[in-house]
C-alpha cells in the first residue's frame, strides 16, 4: 500500500490521472526520473545503520512526497531537477498548503540527509537545500504532569471492564513507569516482559538496535497481569500473535492507535489537559531527577546516547512520588 503522502500531494489542483500518471514515472523507474529508486537506497542505508522502523517510515514519507513534487512540478524531473530553486519552491508550496513550520523543517531536514547520501555515491555535485532559508522551530518541551493527575488519567481506563482498557491501562502505566518511547511501546514482544523475576523488567527495544532493561513497578506488574490474564486472549486472533498489545483486529496496536486511545481519556478529563506520549516520558524523567535519581541512571533508562538530552528535562524536575 503507498504511503499516505498520494492523499497529501503538495498541488491539490492536479488531476488524478495526472498524480497516478506521475507516481507511475517516478516510482516504477521509467522516464527519466531515477529519484525513487534513490529513496529506497537511502531508506536501505538507513535500516544498515540501525535506524528504527518508525524513523525510517518518517523519512520515506518526507522524501517520497519531494520526489513526486519534483517529477510533477520541475521540468525533465529526476536528478537534474534537484536544484536550489526547486527546494524553494518546495519550502513555499508546503507553505501555501498549510503544513506548519515543524513539518517543513523536518521535511527539509529529511532532504538535506538525502542529499548527502546521493552526493556520497557521487550522484550529486552540490547541496540543493545549501541557501533555503527554512522555518525556525524553537523546540517546546511538553509541561509534565503530577501524580494526582496520572492518577486521573488512569481512573479513566480503570472505571470500564472491556478488554481494551485493561490493556489501556497497562500501557498508561508502562509508558509512564519506565519512561520509554511511544515507539518501543508499541514495539513489544510478549518475550520482552519479564514478570517472574525479583525485579520484574521489560526489555525496550531501543532505536539502533540497542535493548535496555528498565524494572518495573508493582502497580504496573498488576495491570499488566490483568491485562495478559483477563483482556488480551479476547483481543489476540490467534496464538501466533507475538506482540504485547494487539488491537480490537487482532495485531499489533501502532503509535498512531495508541495516540488516539490516550488523547480519548486525556479529553475525558474535561479540564483541557493536553497529554501526549512524550508528555508521560517527559513526566517520567522529571519525576525520576525531582526524586535525586542521578543524571546518568535516568539516561540510561530513557535510552538517551547523549546526556545532554537527558538535562533538559532537569528544569522541570518534580519531587513527586511513585
Amino acid at each position: 500500500m503507498r504511503n499516505s503522502f498520494i492523499l497529501r500531494t503538495l498541488d491539490g489542483a492536479d488531476g488524478g490521472e495526472h498524480k497516478l500518471a506521475a507516481l507511475a514515472r517516478a516510482f516504477t523507474g521509467e522516464g527519466s526520473s531515477t529519484l525513487a529508486q534513490a529513496v529506497r537506497e537511502f531508506l536501505g542505508h538507513l535500516a544498515e545503520r540501525g535506524a528504527s522502523l518508525n524513523t525510517i517510515a518518517a523519512y520515506r514519507s518526507d522524501l517520497e512526497q519531494l520526489a513526486y513534487f519534483i517529477e510533477t512540478h520541475r521540468a525533465g524531473g529526476g536528478y537534474s531537477a534537484l536544484d536550489r530553486p526547486a527546494m524553494e519552491e518546495f519550502v513555499a508550496r508546503l507553505k501555501q498548503n498549510g503544513y506548519r513550520d515543524a513539518s517543513i523543517a523536518r521535511k527539509l531536514a529529511a532532504a538535506r540527509s538525502f542529499f548527502v547520501f546521493l552526493a556520497s555515491e557521487g550522484a550529486l555535485s552540490a547541496d540543493p537545500t545549501a541557501g533555503v532559508a527554512g522555518p525556525r522551530v524553537a523546540r517546546v518541551l511538553p509541561r509534565p504532569i503530577g501524580v494526582k493527575e496520572i492518577a486521573r488519567l488512569l481512573e479513566q481506563p480503570a472505571r470500564r471492564s472491556t478488554p481494551e482498557a485493561k490493556r489501556d491501562r497497562a500501557m498508561i502505566e508502562l509508558l509512564y513507569a519506565t519512561g520509554m518511547r511511544v515507539s518501543e511501546l508499541v514495539s513489544l514482544d510478549l518475550e520482552n516482559i519479564n514478570l517472574e523475576s525479583k525485579r520484574p523488567f521489560v526489555r525496550c527495544p531501543g532505536g539502533r538496535g540497542e535493548a535496555r532493561d528498565v524494572q518495573i513497578p508493582r502497580r504496573c506488574c498488576e495491570a499488566i497481569v490483568a491485562y495478559l490474564e483477563l483482556a488480551r486472549p479476547l483481543l489476540a486472533r490467534n496464538d501466533e500473535e507475538r506482540a504485547l498489545f494487539v488491537n480490537t483486529r487482532g495485531g499489533r496496536l501502532t503509535r498512531q492507535g495508541f495516540w488516539f486511545v490516550l488523547k480519548g481519556y486525556a479529553k475525558a478529563l474535561g479540564d483541557g489537559l493536553r497529554i501526549t506520549p512524550h508528555t508521560l516520558r517527559h513526566s517520567f524523567a522529571a519525576r525520576k531527577l525531582g526524586g535525586g535519581m542521578p543524571l546518568s541512571n535516568v539516561q540510561q533508562m530513557l535510552g538517551h546516547s547523549a546526556q545532554s538530552s537527558t538535562r533538559i528535562y532537569s528544569r522541570f524536575a518534580d519531587t513527586g512520588e511513585d
